[in-house]
């Protein structure tokens, strides 16, 4: 069996795995699959499609009922066009803050975990701690995606899932949904003089973009709310627009993104519908009276399903009691927890580090953070081993 490290120790292993999204994991997966080993833990590795991303799975204690699993991901949002002031991929110490990319988000949950195992595996769980290590969280939670597929195909399960998202320790019952959408219009090209001869793309995505303005602004006015959350609405974006060549060129293209965080409850693809339908029955009968072959195309990301846990669960007792928290929170940010819950899993966001500070250059998790974490988890092997 080998030494355990710190937490800190192990934040300065998973830092310096250059884990951009764009980039493999495997090399960070399988130093995490020999430090497990190393204390005899056998882990469950899964890749995706390309075979350069992969997942770890293990469990600490008894593997025929279900327990409490602690969910990290550990691919970061890339570092180009930051101005950091040192390497994003080597731990830096610096009045008590730990400077590195990953450290906040979340790098240093997973470390904090990491660094338990060696205490979970010296108490007699009844009850056991599962591990969920992932991919690609930071573009589009992949990687939960296709663990919570796998789990569903064991035997036994985890029964609830902490996520250790950045929430400064504090348990979050609730978050917001996500829908993403990729909108193309093709119209027909033509000299500005005789725009009555072409079809502007460009135009017909400002009206597109104009409706879900206001849809936003009906959904601010009429609801549903839901006073948890900030803003308590389902919220509407438009991210990048590209379109257009020159001045005297009718636009022939145009693409644009645009998203519903939605809250619980609301029917973001309902929303989504409102938004098709008003493209066919509007907007393109007048194009294809002049180009026939003109098209509005749009076409949905992977959602992220919103996550909601009753008050009273017991999930929620079990973290407020391990934090010392009164009560929870919600945010309006989305994490694997969506995922998770909608397979089954009761699910709640409790983890170190500050949410401000992650993708941020020079990002920073507080030492006093990782402390906090490293007790909520010695606490809660102290519960699954009562």
């Amino acid at each position: 069996m080998t030494k355990a490290p710190t937490t800190i120790e192990m934040l300065d292993r998973l830092v310096a795995f250059d884990t951009v999204s764009a980039n493999s994991n495997l090399d960070c997966i399988d130093f995490i699959r020999g430090y497990l080993a190393g204390h005899g833990v056998a882990s469950r590795i899964t890749h995706d499609e390309t075979g350069q991303k992969a997942n770890l799975y293990a469990t600490i204690g008894p593997d025929d009922r279900p327990g409490v699993a602690l969910s990290g991901h550990v691919d970061v949002v890339p570092v180009a066009g930051q101005a950091w002031t040192g390497d994003p991929f080597r731990l830096r110490r610096e009045n008590g803050r730990l400077i590195g990319r990953g450290t906040s988000d979340m790098k240093g949950f997973v470390a904090a975990i990491l660094a338990a195992v060696p205490a979970f595996k010296a108490r007699d769980l009844k009850r056991p701690i599962h591990l969920c290590i992932t991919y690609d969280e930071e573009v589009g939670c992949h990687g939960a995606r296709r663990l919570a597929a796998d789990l569903a195909m064991l035997p036994v399960r985890p029964e609830m899932v902490i996520v250790g998202e950045p929430s400064s320790m504090k348990p979050i019952i609730g978050h917001k949904g996500k829908v993403s959408a990729f909108c193309t219009v093709e119209g027909l090209a033509g000299h500005s003089a005789h725009p009555d001869r072409a079809v502007n793309a460009l135009e017909i995505g400002v009206d597109i973009v104009a409706f879900l303005n206001a849809q936003g602004r009906r959904i601010r006015a009429e609801g549903p709310f839901d006073p948890a959350f900030d803003p308590p609405w389902t919220s509407v974006h438009t991210g990048t627009f590209h379109s257009g060549t020159a001045l005297n060129i009718v636009p022939h293209r145009a693409e644009f993104v645009f998203e519903y965080r939605n809250i619980p409850g609301h029917d973001a693809f309902a929303l989504l519908d409102e938004v098709r339908a008003y493209a066919e029955a509007v907007l393109l009968p007048a194009m294809r009276a002049v180009h026939p072959a003109a098209a509005i195309n749009i076409e949905t990301r992977p959602a992220l399903a919103p996550m909601a846990l009753p008050r009273g669960h017991a999930l929620a007792d079990l973290v407020r009691g391990l934090t010392g928290a009164n009560d929870a929170g919600h945010v309006s940010y989305g994490t694997e927890g969506g995922i998770f819950q909608e397979a089954g899993m009761a699910s709640i966001v409790c983890g170190p580090g500050d949410i401000a500070q992650a993708h941020t250059p020079d990002e920073w998790i507080a030492e006093s953070e990782l402390a906090a974490c490293d007790a909520f988890l010695i606490r809660l092997g102290d519960r699954l081993a009562a």
